[in-house]
């Protein structure tokens, strides 16, 4: 269930809520305020009308909007972490790992909440907070990815993490710019399409102690 989900299950005023129940809705409120309006055009008014709660309740829960901001942050990076993660575990076939990682990206972009958007086109990366969340999504992603490339190719740490950040670096990249352009092209031919580009180049890289590729 989504966040903008979970808000509409449990938006009707004057319910009585669990305390992990309302922090729920409150965070699916604040994320449809701020996927539409930004951080710095939303204001706590429009979050608790929107979750149907008063401001005081709001309050109580989080003490300002910068602390709801960076409870999403923290929500929806560790989200495309997990998902990753995922995407690597989930086969032993390099080419295939490739392609589940791409369509993690797609898929996280995706999402109808539009939560990507706070966690790559936020309004507030002035902000060290969320630029350290912002920075953490992006290093555990490539370090996840490095683990794959540097115990398989057998090259140095440093030498996997370029090629796992150029990886991840180029799947973010490529499904917003798909999403922005009103998925025109299908899913499914746009993550093959972005697999095709990596694997043909990642599998230059022969196995460790093999003279196969990937």
């Amino acid at each position: 269930m989504t966040a903008i989900e979970q808000t509409e299950a449990v938006r009707p005023r004057g319910t009585r809520l669990p305390r992990r129940a309302r922090r729920n809705q409150l965070l699916g409120a604040a994320q449809e305020v701020f996927v539409a309006q930004g951080y710095h055009a939303a204001a706590m008014d429009d979050i608790a009308e929107r979750a149907g709660v008063s401001k005081p309740v709001l309050y109580q829960h989080f003490p300002g909007k910068l602390d709801l901001y960076l409870a999403l942050l923290d929500q929806h990076c560790e989200s495309l972490i997990q998902a990753v993660r995922n995407a690597l575990a989930s086969t032993t076939d390099n080419k295939q790992r490739v392609r589940a990682t791409m369509d993690a990206y797609f898929a996280y972009v995706e999402d109808d909440g539009g939560a990507f958007r706070l966690v790559f086109e936020s309004d507030l990366t002035n902000e060290p907070a969320v630029r350290e969340r912002v920075d953490k999504v992006t290093n555990e992603c490539a370090e996840a990815i490095c683990d794959v490339i540097a115990e398989d190719t057998g090259l140095s740490r440093p030498e996997s993490m370029l090629l796992a950040s150029g990886l991840g670096g180029l799947a973010q990249v490529v499904a917003r710019s798909w999403l922005h352009s009103d998925r025109s092209v299908p899913r499914d031919q746009a993550v093959q399409l972005l697999t095709s580009l990596a694997w043909r180049g990642i599998a230059g890289f022969p196995l460790h102690g093999t003279d196969q590729h990937h």
